[in-house]
């Protein structure tokens, strides 16, 4: 190991590639936290009616979501779905996997934030003439998002790094273009460095906004 050589031009060469793969990581990031938000909202105000059939397929999603590896929810949806009729290429079948793992994360999340809130906002809204719908889209809610803002940082650079997994089923995001790459060169440790580089660089982005955000939700 003390004879390697790094030849980072290998890398040099590829690097539209890795760009590439690297728009695709955030562009599922961000699309798979947006719909796991949209879908763990209600979910969550579900969970808290016990008993209820919807609570428990609710309570079904969240446990499988939180208690199977994310792999495997990658290969139900590419591979499962398939074996009933429905085929679907690598991109939307990793952008349903961790949209739906987003989903069950951010409803346990959510309904922790909700707990927090008095119950007497919600009474207070209501006796206002407010819908439920407006009362928590209005008042609720954005108590919520306060109270959630860190453990939501959290998933979202969690939904991030799984991105990552598309590479088994064969979709170039990050991991999956710099394993292409270095195929064609065999350069392992020069396209690997750099894909951590890459990813580290990402993360930073995620904790910035975290930060900006932050401070304009909490001044005060």
């Amino acid at each position: 190991m003390s004879d390697y050589v790094f030849y980072w031009s290998v890398v040099w060469a590829q690097l539209p590639l890795l760009m590439s793969g690297t728009a695709l990581t955030i562009q599922i990031t961000v699309l798979s936290v947006l719909i796991g938000t949209l879908l763990a909202m209600p979910m969550s105000l579900v969970k808290r009616s016990n008993g209820s059939v919807a609570g428990h397929i609710v309570g079904a999603w969240v446990e499988v979501a939180r208690n199977t590896p994310t792999l495997f929810q990658i290969y139900m949806a590419y591979f499962g779905l398939g074996r009933i009729g429905i085929q679907i290429d690598s991109y939307p079948a990793l952008l349903f996997a961790i949209s739906f793992n987003n989903a069950g994360y951010l409803t346990e999340i959510f309904r922790g934030g909700l707990n927090a809130v008095p119950p007497q906002q919600l009474a207070a809204a209501r006796s206002l003439g407010m819908s439920a719908t407006a009362a928590y889209a209005y008042v609720v809610f954005p108590q919520v998002f306060k109270v959630v803002f860190y453990p939501f940082a959290n998933q979202v650079t969690w939904a991030m790094l799984n991105t990552s997994l598309g590479m088994a089923i064969g979709l170039r995001e990050l991991t999956g273009a710099a394993q292409y790459a270095q195929s064609l060169s065999f350069r392992t440790f020069e396209f690997f460095i750099v894909t951590a580089a890459i990813y580290y660089v990402v993360f930073k982005m995620i904790e910035i906004g975290t930060r900006f955000l932050a401070r304009r939700l909490f001044r005060g």
